[in-house]
């Protein structure tokens, strides 16, 4: 099995050594393997998992939303719950972002006025 360094795990998803540290400790992904000496190896499937948890992130999920969807991924729920969860989070973000579209319109109106 090929596994990555963190450094080289670090350089291919976009995320700093930090981060990575937070992910695990956190349970967001691992656990990882160690080396015999001790060292964090990062294997495909752990390089996917960190993208997906910085997608969902990204996405506007707070680390408790994160949380429950990884424990859905790690108890292996079946892919309805797992779909049944990102369709709420993706109704909520539809929701945040009707009210975005609204405060800017409130704000193009201001500009017109004192422009």
């Amino acid at each position: 099995m090929t596994t990555l360094s963190p450094a080289a795990t670090a350089d291919r998803t976009g995320v700093s050594l930090d981060t990575l540290r937070y992910y695990e400790r956190e349970g967001r992904i691992g656990p990882i393997r160690r080396s015999p000496g001790g060292r964090r190896e990062y294997t495909e499937d752990d390089v996917f998992r960190i993208g997906l948890v910085t997608c969902l992130r990204e996405a506007g999920l707070g680390i408790a939303d994160l949380r429950d969807f990884v424990a859905l991924l790690s108890a292996e729920q079946p892919a309805p719950d797992r779909v049944a969860f990102l369709r709420g989070r993706r109704a909520a973000l539809e929701e945040r972002v009707a009210a975005l579209h609204r405060a800017m319109a409130v704000l193009d109106e201001k500009i017109a006025c004192y422009g």
